[in-house]
């Protein structure tokens, strides 16, 4: 086993355990499962403005606070559940976003009422329903969003999707793994390329 010293990673990650983690297992994994994408949905959400990491040290506190992330249960949150998550301190209190996360799980399932899955719908953009697979050699390369996420976020948008820009949506393509940007000397491009 290598050492992880000598592991190539996209720079993104940095050392913190809990990043590198999350980039090695699950970022730019293709996500075929409605309740995962339906996660990561609440999750780019709230770090809208934030980093990342901030959130991924939240996702747990977020798990319990938003019912496992259950589509259907989210959906029928409550003003007065938006009040007791406004108190809850373990996830991001901004009545916005908590709002934005239960507006979005209805919108989610009209969605996977229409397509029959929310992956259907997003493999609609892509071309031949394939995931693009970019061939970056540095993080600066990587676009911060593109013609796809505009396209695909100003659908959502019109759908009712609030907390969910072209930025956002380009970090949540390339996150579930519909859009490949591990760098080219990334050890996870083995594990993403198609």
């Amino acid at each position: 086993m290598k050492n992880s010293d000598e592991i190539k990673r996209c720079g993104w990650c940095g050392t913190d355990l809990l990043y590198v983690r999350y980039h090695d297992e699950e970022w730019g994994r293709l996500i075929t499962d409605d309740d995962k994408m339906f996660e990561f949905i609440v999750l780019e959400g709230a770090q809208a403005g934030l980093s990342w990491i901030t959130i991924l040290r939240k996702r747990e506190n977020y798990r319990k606070a938003f019912a496992g992330f259950n589509v259907q249960k989210i959906a029928k949150f409550t003003d007065k559940k938006v009040d007791a998550l406004m108190q809850n301190a373990g996830i991001i209190r901004n009545r916005k976003k908590i709002e934005a996360a239960i507006s979005n799980a209805r919108h989610f399932i009209e969605i996977q009422n229409e397509f029959g899955s929310f992956c259907n719908y997003l493999k609609s953009f892509l071309p031949n329903g394939k995931p693009i697979i970019n061939h970056w050699k540095t993080l600066k390369e990587i676009p911060a969003s593109t013609p796809l996420s505009d396209a695909i976020s100003k659908d959502m948008k019109k759908r009712g999707f609030k907390f969910f820009g072209s930025t956002i949506c380009y970090a949540h393509l390339q996150a579930a793994g519909y859009v490949n940007d591990h760098l080219v000397d990334c050890h996870c491009r083995k594990n993403t390329d198609s």
